[in-house]
């Protein structure tokens, strides 16, 4: 059963997450490790992004994913029953991480955390949602295209940007450009990446990179060869596992 979105506290306070350094911090203090769902990710570097027609066919999808080695997921908003989804996931594999993806305003935000989301992806940068999760144990992912965008997040809060959309504007050579001035930003990739891809995001300094249609493949999904699907998904973590070495 939802819970509804006015019912449900958008802050979990904990220590701050910003990336940058405080002011009056000691010269010689230790880096912090990074919160639970950013580590995932810098663990994982793959985050499967799932959208679906129908809950039952997001659940048997999301399933399979897991099944293939995937550890980092998030599932579209827009994807009916979502909540519900997100909710099941949870409860399936606790020692995994779940988020949700295009989350446009801080109501869907309330939503998606309520149901137990671990790290929230935006398009763009929601500047309520980026605000109001600056000390909360839930991740936000906004999306960034420009230098100034960068800046832009990373001056509200931001620990970490997705660029989008990164094939469009040039792919791995368009990732490298930008991630040279902010070399302390982590940064992931999106939009169009192609499993054989994976390593050349992140040796051009993307920290992970999210595959959608790689994985969730439009046709795989529309025919429920859900086992193709836990296939492709082996393929990526594998292929990401080799991007580290």
């Amino acid at each position: 059963m939802r819970v509804a979105a006015t019912q449900l506290p958008l802050l979990a306070i904990s220590p701050p997450r910003r990336w940058r350094r405080a002011q009056h911090a000691p010269a010689a203090a230790a880096p912090r490790a990074p919160p639970g769902a950013l580590a995932a990710i810098l663990r994982s570097r793959v985050i499967a992004c799932l959208r679906a027609e129908d809950g039952e066919a997001a659940l048997q999808a999301a399933h399979a994913a897991v099944s293939g080695g995937v550890t980092v997921l998030e599932v579209v908003m827009s994807t009916p029953g979502v909540l519900e989804v997100v909710e099941d996931l949870c409860r399936s594999y606790p020692s995994l991480t779940f988020g949700v993806g295009t989350v446009l305003n801080a109501a869907d935000a309330r939503k998606a955390i309520g149901a137990g989301a671990q790290f929230l992806m935006s398009p763009g940068t929601v500047m309520e949602i980026l605000h109001d999760l600056e000390e909360s144990k839930v991740l936000y992912i906004p999306g960034v295209l420009t230098p100034t965008e960068v800046l832009s997040a990373c001056s509200a809060g931001a620990e970490v940007v997705k660029v989008y959309p990164v094939s469009v504007m040039g792919g791995e050579v368009y990732m490298s450009a930008l991630k040279k001035p902010f070399p302390h930003v982590p940064m992931i990739a999106s939009q169009g990446i192609q499993i054989g891809s994976i390593k050349g995001y992140v040796e051009a300094g993307a920290s992970a990179v999210v595959l959608s249609d790689a994985i969730f493949d439009k046709e795989l999904m529309r025919k429920g060869k859900f086992s193709e699907i836990s296939e492709l998904a082996s393929l990526a973590t594998f292929e990401a596992l080799q991007s580290i070495k």
